[in-house]
């Protein structure tokens, strides 16, 4: 029944999870655990930081759900996209630059990837 409602209270909240919103919570978990890995790297792991770092990454949710309610108030799924590619992008970069921190060395076809997404969230704001 719990698993029914939180379900319920997902979807009222972010819509069909599809795969835009999925990739989204994969980079978003990423983005977390190379943060920490890349302070731990450097020895400066940090509790506090890394409840920080989770209240940043509820807000990003929050303004998702806010992007999907705006969405059905005007009828298209325009500004939930617009808003998931806007933070794809940057958890991307961070995962990146989280990478750089402890010398990973990261494939110039990520960095692309990276830059094709900035791309294509400029022309969904346009």
């Amino acid at each position: 029944m719990t698993v029914v409602s939180l379900g319920a209270v997902a979807s009222f909240l972010f819509g069909t999870p599809g795969m835009l919103f999925k990739t989204l919570i994969l980079f978003v978990i990423l983005d977390y655990l190379t943060g920490m890995a890349a302070s731990a790297y450097e020895g400066r792991l940090n509790s506090k930081e890394g409840f920080r770092g989770i209240l940043k990454k509820m807000i990003i949710f929050a303004i998702v759900a806010a992007a999907h309610s705006l969405d059905q108030l005007v009828g298209g799924n325009y500004i939930h996209s617009a808003t998931i590619f806007f933070y794809l992008s940057n958890e991307l970069l961070s995962i990146i630059e989280n990478a750089g921190r402890m010398n990973v060395p990261i494939p110039e076809f990520i960095k692309n990837a990276v830059s094709l997404l900035r791309q294509k969230n400029d022309n969904q704001n346009k």
